[in-house]
Parts: C-alpha cells; sequence; structure tokens
C-alpha cells in the first residue's frame, strides 16, 4: 500500500493505553512522501466525529460526514496498523492543517 501525505487513512490503534485515541479509526497521514516511502513507520493525526472547537481541532468534511482532525494526539505508528486508504483532503484542508500544526508545534 502506498501512502501518501495528506490521505485519509483507516488505522486499528488497540491495543493503546491510558487516555490515548482508541479502536479502529480514520487518521490523517501528516507525514512527508519521501519518509512514508522509506521508513516502516507513518506519522499521523487521529480523526474523531464528536469534538469541542478546540484550537488543535480541524473541521473537516470526509464521506459527508463532519470530523474533527486532533492534532494534539500526533503520534507515529508502524504501517502494520494501517488497514486502507479511505480518501485525502482538499486542499484549504491542507492549508488549515499545516497552520495548526505550525501554531501548536513550531512558533
Amino acid at each position: 500500500m502506498e501512502i501518501k501525505q495528506y490521505q485519509i487513512v483507516l488505522v486499528n490503534f488497540d491495543p493503546t493505553i491510558g487516555s490515548e485515541i482508541k479502536k479502529t479509526r480514520s487518521c490523517v497521514v501528516i507525514s512527508p512522501d519521501e519518509m512514508n516511502k522509506y521508513l516502516r513507520t507513518v506519522v499521523i493525526a487521529p480523526m474523531t466525529t464528536t469534538s469541542r472547537n478546540y484550537p488543535t481541532r480541524i473541521k473537516v468534511m470526509h464521506n459527508r460526514k463532519t470530523g474533527w482532525i486532533v492534532v494534539d494526539q500526533i503520534r507515529t505508528i508502524d504501517k502494520q496498523r494501517l488497514i486502507k486508504v479511505l480518501g485525502s483532503l482538499s486542499r484549504p484542508e491542507i492549508k488549515e492543517l499545516k497552520s495548526i500544526i505550525k501554531e501548536t508545534f513550531v512558533d
């Protein structure tokens, strides 16, 4: 399975510990293509269907449903956790994701 940055993928998170995002859920790949091609891991931001309007959450539409990218739960996972590719973010969603990542982790 070829994994590209900003794709929405289905990930099996079990087993998890404590307050980590649990179960099988949609996630956004945020690691760059160069890393995704050569490493056995990918960096993802999980998605949820229920969220408050936190500054580290990005509202997106996927499969005609509203979801939230959970930037405050970014993690690195082994590619074995990936089940399938579900789609990709739109250009405006990518722009907002980049902005929130920069605001959260860089500034």
